[in-house]
């Protein structure tokens, strides 16, 4: 075996000792953990004494503070072991044995998935019948179901682990290791089969699953949490689910004890003590830092208790001190405590790797090594891999799997070494690994099945774990009740903690109150307040029930943690439905009790004491059961446009059939039983016959016929013998109408159904919801993600073209050795193409200033530095020393806080074009999810590069990276679908694909595996040799890995520099730099690692009693840094001869235009949910309203059910705006990260949005269009067939008014649960006061202006005074209206005057008895008193639009100024 010295050490220099092949000495592990004990308190008291500003100056850093000098790991740990053997607590040690572990995914070998389209979309949908009889017939016949192709994903391997033991598990990536360790930890529902056998302490997989699920957990790789809770309280909520029953806890030690210690401890040991009052946040919450989350994820895992523990990549984000801690940490907690732990890591050091009891090597899937860590390499070196002695090891080996990277040793080639995967396995079958292996596997079988007191110890220990009056067959430690207490506590939490949340629903469902309840402001007890007093308990039940749409997004979003945590058998998935409306109840019962109090009282509604709460009762109750509906469908569903389908099928089948529209007696016989099944209904009726049984009318003004026109005086003004009142339950010869009466003639509703019928079948439906979600929570969970598919656009001529180049190309490549190919990358590209042009870039006394409460916090100080082309310089430093920060400062990102300090570019001050210039690669990777890898890149290349390179030449430079950046299998594949390593490699291609004069990286390793990130920093080499100038920031790097940089800039905590200066080979400037400081690294020890430990960036002390700073300012090298940078600025041109205009963006305006809403439009087309959802809702509520008024007569109650259908246009833009709010704020997310490069402009993105939702709007008020006028038969007034043209032209404005609008509020809202708050205020104002629900004479003169101002008054105005304008009304015989005149006058010439002056006509005019009054003769006379006119309709049309134009601009204006990205 080659001398293959180590990649990192411990600290001192000496190496960890090596494990041997089963076990680690428990003598070792304990020496390791009194180290890690001693350096973890100092630590922890460096972290918390930096937080806390040094308020005094006499506060010594070293000491820490008294709380932290009592804190010992170590005893912690032994005495609650030993105490716990005095109690006779049990152990649960759990073996893990797999063998011939085989796991099937589901998709062919070569089979690709392409992305459906809108149009595929449209043409599914009528083949839709054809598929539901398919299916049904796949479950009666199995036999016709057609079988899916799989692929094998995990070849047979076989092996064990014992308790106390560490397996690392290595492989490139797509080499299978998270799914080998999802199968360990039996979670297998993603996968098509998973065949062989493993057990775990003899107790095989299904029995583990069901009785000791919680036993066994995997710690993905994402991080996944609750934003706005803070991190005690994540870990608290875990606990608190997982705390041990008193058998399973010491004598005397209270729950709350126990769940206190346990969380203290995980808090030193993941050193994040110092945050533990922080939230945890996200992309959008602020909180901790990357590394400190993925240190979260870690503890709440570690709080379960689990004793399998399988981490996938659980070192990411943490730099390279911060890694190591862990795994020691892990290290020990497996020795003491008996777990079985296994763990993928990327980019893992020697010190890691050291750490491990067993190593598994995965190539494509196929186990090609199983055995010691210490023997692996050998074992690879005499397969016939070449030594490379200064690569670590875990690198070594995932690079002899790779075929691009492996190296054969001297006189050995590909044909006497095994290379595929396959070969690999067998050498490895043919080992004496293999051998031993199967040997350990038989014999610890047999002690299993001979000797069960493992089993039966971890058995017992289960059990006494579990909380008292638990069932021993349930894999939960806490019961349901106690779940359901946890989660409601937590959800508690959660809400009290998101106070824009709360202040904005409350303060908008205050304000939609005052409005609905000023609108029908003081009702009286006369005729004109009986219809309206209908109207507003019908206005506050709709707003207050519909509220709840925003259920169903919110209830997707949870899902992922979810999954999470009921894998690790925290609770029961049911708990979370049940507790989620308990913790819902008291916050939306005090919402909803000032909502009812206001429009209560203001409105006038019958004054007492049993009315108000009966009211409050049912409004409620309707309220929880829209909830339960909503969250119904988001539990039920897969995606929230599917949800979106299916609860807009039953919207508008809620509000036509609650039986306020049309009364429950005239509804069309084969439509009537919806209004029994509606809850809405229900609700309605209640408040209805609550209101009405407690009042009595007086029958007045226009309820009497007939009556005095204005100028006349010849009846009577009340109500004489020979005039009727109109009103329902009206008895003649008598003014006061009962209540009672009213509504049992006008609605068909008995008061006596109060109680017996509405509240208990309304209590029915609340508990049916909550049951439904229980059960489909429980038994059909909706997770999303599963395994992770690519999805590509089909090819067409040109891109199959460019493609069969790139794997001509590939294929020519893979012909030629490593080091050909090595040498060939050295040697300067031919093609001008791949050429850079970079420009010195310096900066000077850098400070950076952000505001925190109670002041102002420094995050830089007096940083200096410089960036020549060809260079590439690192930016280093501890977890939160201000790596990103430096380099949003030096990029120009920074948007908050005050940034000091002299930056030049080629020696001039920075210009205009400066951010279009750079290019910044950023940590999130941030793109257009349904853009191909060539479409992102094209992009940024026909924006960014000068105006003046050609297309073709943008083309071929695009190809040229797509081959530099290895992605030629996955130009065509959608980003959306792209994995970790694939989607960086595109951030750093789409910002180079802008040719930019300097480079910045944020951390461009992170999240690769230790090969891909070789290969990524061995690009920018390439890249830098070719002229580019380049800064990044880095974690974990190998030693190799820096080498290959030039310069290195390193930053310790408070943003102070610690060096600037030559890396030099094999590290030798650094090291030196350092040792003459007093840290010596030793020649076995990383140096990256070494100097983070030497200036105290881990759990390790610093070396030294002085600050690295102060070393720095004293030192020549900084004088030197100083001279550089004058010398650099000297050295740079004056001025580049031609002077050239300075322009913000690179290309003109048009230019951008065309390139954004080209795919803009792509994306829409590839998102048919979003697009045909729009469409089939458009589609059903047209249809559906037209078959409730299916072809429309003549008569009165005809002419108001035509009113309503027009009404209904009115939703049309709560149905957009739902939608679209969203789509545009996901849009402006990539927005912000592209207008940060300066590639567009924000009217180049606001006009490109609006463009783009143009023809599916202009589609969908068309369905809408043809579905509505037709079936109700519109067209018959005077306006005719170009009437109904016109009323296409007024649903295409309201159509673009609600896309218009949607887009506006989108702009204004900070974030997708916030946009919708805003939808049912705007959409209850604008219906409100539009003349319909309050028709325009009633109206109280203060709200006039409003019903000016609403765009819906302008759409019904038009689409009314067109429709009914000279319509012949012919009454129906039960539409007449019955009065006898005085003896001896004739109907006419009693009823003359008033038909005059009112319009309407008589049957019988000449009858001297019983004359029949028809209330309209033509249309024109129901619109003309409500201030509508037909001559104005072409102006009320335009006027809509110029609503729509207004929206427009305003939605320009604020997409330049509110963009909601701080940083």
């Amino acid at each position: 075996m080659a001398d293959t010295p180590g990649d990192d050490r411990t600290l001192r220099g000496d190496a960890t000792p090596l494990p041997d092949s089963h076990h680690v000495n428990v003598a070792d592990a304990e020496a390791q953990f009194n180290e890690l004990q001693r350096v973890l308190s100092i630590r922890s008291q460096q972290a918390a004494s930096e937080r806390t500003e040094q308020s005094s100056a006499d506060h010594d850093l070293e000491k820490g503070e008294k709380r932290e000098e009592g804190f010992d790991l170590r005893a912690y740990l032994t005495s609650s072991n030993e105490a716990n053997d005095k109690a006779g607590i049990a152990h649960k040690h759990v073996g893990v044995t797999w063998e011939n572990l085989q796991v099937d995914g589901i998709g062919g070998a070569g089979h690709k998935i392409y992305v459906k389209t809108f149009g595929q979309d449209v043409l599914g949908f009528w083949f839709t019948p054809i598929r539901i009889l398919r299916s049904v017939l796949e479950i009666v016949v199995p036999a016709v179901r057609p079988q899916l192709p799989v692929t094998t994903i995990l070849h047979p391997s076989s092996g064990l682990l014992k308790p106390g033991e560490m397996c690392l598990v290595l492989g490139c990536p797509g080499s299978g290791c998270t799914t080998f360790l999802k199968a360990i930890a039996n979670q297998r529902k993603e996968y098509a089969r998973i065949t062989g056998d493993v057990r775990y302490a003899g107790i095989d997989a299904h029995e583990m699953d069901k009785y000791f699920k919680g036993e066994v957990v995997y710690n993905e790789e994402d991080d996944r949490h609750i934003a706005t809770l803070t991190v005690a309280q994540t870990l608290n909520f875990a606990l608190s689910l997982k705390t041990p029953g008193p058998k399973g806890r010491l004598p005397g030690m209270s729950r709350k004890e126990f769940d206190e210690t346990v969380r203290d401890t995980l808090l030193w040991m993941l050193n994040i003590s110092h945050t533990a009052n922080t939230y945890v946040g996200d992309e959008f919450v602020r909180g901790v830092s990357g590394g400190e989350r993925k240190r979260v994820s870690i503890g709440e895992m570690m709080a379960t208790r689990a004793h399998v523990l399988c981490f996938d990549n659980s070192t990411r984000g943490l730099d390279a001190s911060t890694a190591l801690d862990f795994i020691k940490a892990l290290r020990v907690m497996t020795d003491i405590l008996g777990q079985t732990t296994f763990a993928t890591l990327y980019q893992a050091g020697e010190g890691i790797y050291d750490l491990f009891d067993k190593v598994l090597v995965l190539d494509k899937g196929r186990q090609v090594y199983f055995g010691p860590p210490s023997e692996a390499r050998a074992y690879f070196e005499g397969l016939g891999y070449k030594p490379l002695p200064r690569q670590s090891t875990p690198d070594y080996l995932t690079g002899c799997t790779d075929p691009n990277e492996r190296q054969f040793a001297p006189g050995r080639s590909e044909a006497d070494v095994p290379t595929t995967p396959e070969e690999l396995e067998q050498a490895f079958l043919r080992s004496r690994f293999a051998g031993d292996m199967q040997s350990s596997l038989a014999k610890y079988k047999h002690t299993i099945e001979v000797d069960k007191s493992e089993q039966e110890m971890f058995r017992k220990a289960v059990m006494e774990d579990k909380k008292r009056g638990v069932s021993k067959r349930s894999p939960y430690t806490l019961g349901f009740t106690g779940q359901v207490k946890a989660l409601v506590v937590r959800q508690f939490q959660m809400r009290l903690q998101d106070r824009f949340q709360l202040i904005t629903s409350f303060g908008l469902s205050t304000v939609l109150a005052f409005v609905i309840g000023a609108a029908f402001y003081n009702l009286q007890l006369t005729s004109q307040g009986a219809f309206t007093r209908g109207s507003v308990i019908f206005a506050g039940l709709l707003t207050c029930a519909l509220d709840t749409f925003g259920e169903m997004p919110v209830q997707m979003l949870g899902r992922p943690i979810l999954h999470k945590q009921t894998g690790y058998a925290l609770y029961r998935p049911a708990a979370v439905a049940i507790a989620n409306t308990l913790s819902d109840i008291p916050f939306s019962a005090l919402r909803i009790l000032i909502y009812n109090v206001i429009i209560y009282f203001l409105s006038n509604l019958n004054r007492s004491a049993g009315g108000f709460f009966t009211f409050h009762l049912f409004i409620y109750m309707g309220f929880l059961t829209m909830q339960g509906f909503f969250r119904m469908f988001g539990n039920m569903c897969t995606n929230f446009d599917s949800a979106f389908r299916l609860a807009t099928f039953f919207i508008p089948n809620m509000i036509q059939y609650a039986g306020y529209m049309i009364p429950v007696f005239q509804m069309k016989r084969w439509l009537f039983w919806i209004y029994y099944i509606n809850p809405v209904s229900y609700a309605w009726v209640g408040c209805m016959e609550n209101e009405f049984m407690r009042i009595s009318f007086t029958c007045d003004g226009t309820a009497i016929v007939p009556r005095n026109p204005p100028g006349i005086n010849k009846y009577p003004d009340g109500l004489g013998p020979n005039q009727v009142c109109t009103l329902f339950g009206a008895t003649p010869g008598q003014d006061i109408v009962s209540g009672r009466n009213y509504i049992d003639l006008g609605y068909g509703l008995k008061v006596s159904d109060l109680w017996r019928r509405n509240f208990l079948v309304l209590l029915g439906f609340f508990f049916l919801f909550q049951l439904t979600q229980v059960l489909l929570i429980e038994y059909f969970p909706q997770y999303g993600g599963g395994s992770a598919v690519t999805i590509y656009a089909p090819e067409d001529a040109e891109t199959k073209k460019l493609n069969a180049k790139l794997q001509d190309k590939k294929a020519a490549r893979r012909g030629k050795s490593s080091k050909e190919i090595d040498e060939k990358a050295e040697e300067p590209e031919e093609d001008t193409t791949t050429r850079f042009y970079g420009k010195p870039f310096t900066w000077e006394n850098v400070n950076y200033h952000v505001p925190v409460t109670g002041g102002v916090k420094r995050l830089l100080h007096d940083v200096f530095g410089y960036v020549k082309p060809g260079t590439m310089t690192a930016l280093m430093g501890a977890s939160g020393a201000g790596k990103t920060t430096c380099l949003d400062v030096l990029a120009q990102r920074k948007n908050i806080g005050v940034v000091s300090g002299t930056l030049l570019l080629d020696g001039k001050p920075l210009n205009l074009d400066f951010a279009r210039n750079t290019a910044y690669a950023e940590q999130m990777d941030v793109h257009e999810g349904s853009a191909t890898v060539r479409e992102a890149m094209r992009f940024s290349a026909y924006l960014r590069q000068p105006v003046e390179v050609t297309k073709e030449e943008k083309d071929r430079y695009v190809e040229d990276m797509i081959e530099v950046l290895e992605l030629q299998d996955l130009a065509d594949a959608l980003v959306f679908s792209l994995g970790v390593e694939a989607r960086k490699r595109l951030t750093i291609g789409v910002e180079l694909a802008s040719r930019p004069s300097l480079l910045f990286l944020d951390e461009p390793t992170s999240g690769l595996d230790g090969q891909s990130a070789w290969n990524l920093v061995r690009f920018l080499r390439k890249l830098a040799d070719h002229g580019q100038a380049i800064l990044c920031t880095i974690h974990q790097p190998s030693s190799m890995l820096i080498q290959t940089f030039d310069k290195l800039l390193l930053l310790e905590r408070g943003g102070e520099t610690v060096y600037f200066g030559d890396i030099g080979p094999d590290c030798h400037i650094l090291r030196d730099y350092f040792a003459r400081h007093g840290a010596h690294c030793p020649p076995n020890v990383n140096p990256a690692e070494f100097m983070l430990d030497a200036i105290g960036a881990g759990l390790t002390p610093r070396i030294g009693d002085r600050d690295w700073k102060d070393h720095w300012l004293d030192s020549q090298e900084y004088q030197d840094v100083l001279a550089e940078i004058e010398k650099v600025k000297q050295g740079t041109s004056e001025h580049d001869g031609q002077p050239k205009k300075l322009t913000l963006y690179a290309t003109p305006f048009w230019h951008q235009l065309r390139y954004v809403v080209q795919r803009n439009n792509l994306k829409l087309w590839r998102s048919p949910e979003y697009v045909f959802s729009r469409l089939f809702v458009h589609a059903f509520i047209s249809l559906f309203v037209s078959l409730s008024f299916l072809q429309l007569g003549h008569g009165v109650r005809d002419l108001q059910y035509r009113v309503f259908g027009i009404f209904w246009a009115t939703i049309l833009p709560a149905i957009v705006m739902g939608q679209l709010e969203p789509m545009w704020i996901l849009s402006r997310r990539i927005f912000i990260r592209e207008a940060s490069s300066r590639i567009y402009s924000p009217y180049v993105f606001a006009i490109g949005q609006l463009i783009g939702e143009t023809p599916y709007s202009l589609l969908c008020a068309i369905v809408y269009w043809v579905l509505m006028v037709y079936p109700m038969g519109y067209g018959d007034g005077t306006a005719g067939v170009g009437g109904t043209f016109f009323q296409l032209l007024a649903i295409i404005f309201m159509e673009l008014f609600g896309v218009s609008l949607g887009q506006f509020i989108g702009a204004i809202s900070p974030s997708m649960q916030i946009a919708p708050l805003f939808n049912p205020f705007i959409i209850v104002v604008l219906s409100t006061f539009c003349g319909v629900t309050l028709p325009y004479p009633t109206m109280p003169s203060y709200w006039k202006w409003l019903y000016q101002l609403s765009p819906y008054t302008r759409i019904v105005s038009a689409m009314l005074s067109t429709e009914l304008h000279g319509l012949t009304i012919t009454c129906k015989p039960d539409e007449f209206i019955p009065f006898s005149p005085p003896s001896g006058q004739t109907c006419q010439q009693w009823a003359n005057e008033f038909i005059t002056g009112f319009g309407g006509y008589l049957a019988n005019p000449n009858d001297t008895s019983d004359c029949r009054y028809c209330q309209y003769s033509v249309g024109d006379q129901f619109y003309t008193p409500l201030n509508i006119r037909y001559e104005n309709r072409w102006r009320d049309v335009w006027i809509l639009f110029a609503f729509a134009v207004f929206n427009f601009f305003a939605t320009i204006v604020a997409s330049r100024f509110l963009r909601y990205a701080k940083r």
